[in-house]
């Protein structure tokens, strides 16, 4: 039997189970992933060794110019990363006031519970945040303490709110998971059931994490990169599609290898986001429909092709 003759379904545990639309966008190569006919989105592929830093001085020129314009800036960010370490030693070398700065983190773990993980969680978010963001500006230029949001116990029913009365979200940050999740925003979470015009107009919540997302987590630096699942939490606070597309501008950022390996989980997920169906069983295919800057790293663009003398027991 040829390997065309071997037809099968995806198993139930994919995400997302339509074959000719996976077939599809699985053979969009290099050279045709910026082509889109839609309006909203704007494709770039950087080289990998240039993401990092265009990322960090995308944000960090948002700040510097709502200093200098005297003008309120409303991020919703994601965490943790390390990067922002690099934000805040540039506003603190170029002196930038970030008195008019509103973070709101994209989401946060919860327990089994739904009880949401305190920033004093060392693997938290909000903990990365501080640590790695708003501890390491100096003080005289640091915006107000409660000008930092996390998702908590108390605040998650009106975060969308808290956002709104500051006149709404200015860039939401993110990247595009393994399941094709947006923030914490997982397909097949019975938190978010609904069809797409119902899946638009949640807000933040708790959610049910995806399987594909506990092992993704499970390789993070957090973790130890063990492949450890007992350490991830098994729900999480996120926000929800009605913030996403709420926001001004989306700026999706897309390079996740392996520990610097050809290994990606993301180059096929970011192609099904991008140019696949707008679904809730992809949730970052919203990015569709309101205006987006995606920026992928030339290794995520990469055509996908087998290489069948390469193993991980190579």
């Amino acid at each position: 039997m040829s390997h065309s003759e071997f037809v099968f379904r995806p198993s139930r545990w994919a995400p997302f189970r339509d074959r000719s639309a996976c077939e599809r966008v699985r053979r969009i190569g290099r050279e045709a992933i910026t082509r889109t006919d839609n309006d909203n989105l704007s494709i770039e592929v950087l080289p990998d060794d240039e993401i990092a830093f265009c990322r960090i001085y995308d944000i960090f020129s948002r700040i510097q110019r709502s200093d200098v314009e005297d003008r309120r800036l409303v991020l919703i960010l994601p965490q943790p990363h390390p990067q922002y370490r690099r934000v805040a030693w540039l506003i603190n070398r170029y002196r930038v006031d970030c008195r008019n700065l509103h973070t709101f983190n994209m989401d946060e773990w919860a327990d089994e519970d739904g009880n949401i993980a305190p920033e004093s969680y060392a693997n938290g978010f909000m903990f990365a945040h501080l640590h790695n963001f708003y501890e390491r500006i100096d003080e005289e230029l640091r915006p107000p303490r409660d000008q930092m949001h996390g998702l908590t116990n108390r605040n998650i029913d009106s975060y969308s709110r808290l956002m709104e009365d500051l006149g709404g979200v200015d860039v939401c940050y993110g990247g595009i998971g393994f399941s094709g999740h947006i923030a914490f925003v997982d397909p097949g979470a019975p938190e978010f059931e609904g069809g797409l015009d119902t899946f638009k107009t949640l807000g933040a919540r708790i959610v049910t994490l995806n399987p594909f997302t506990l092992a993704q987590s499970s390789l993070d630096p957090d973790f130890g990169m063990s492949g450890d699942w007992s350490s991830i939490p098994p729900k999480a606070a996120t926000i929800g599609p009605r913030e996403i597309l709420s926001a001004r501008l989306r700026s999706s950022w897309n390079s996740f290898t392996v520990a610097g390996t050809r290994v990606s989980w993301q180059r096929f997920t970011v192609r099904l986001a991008l140019h696949g169906p707008v679904t809730p069983d992809v949730p970052a295919s919203i990015l569709q429909l309101a205006p987006t800057e995606a920026h992928l790293s030339e290794s995520v663009a990469a055509d996908i092709t087998s290489t069948h003398d390469i193993s991980w027991y190579s």
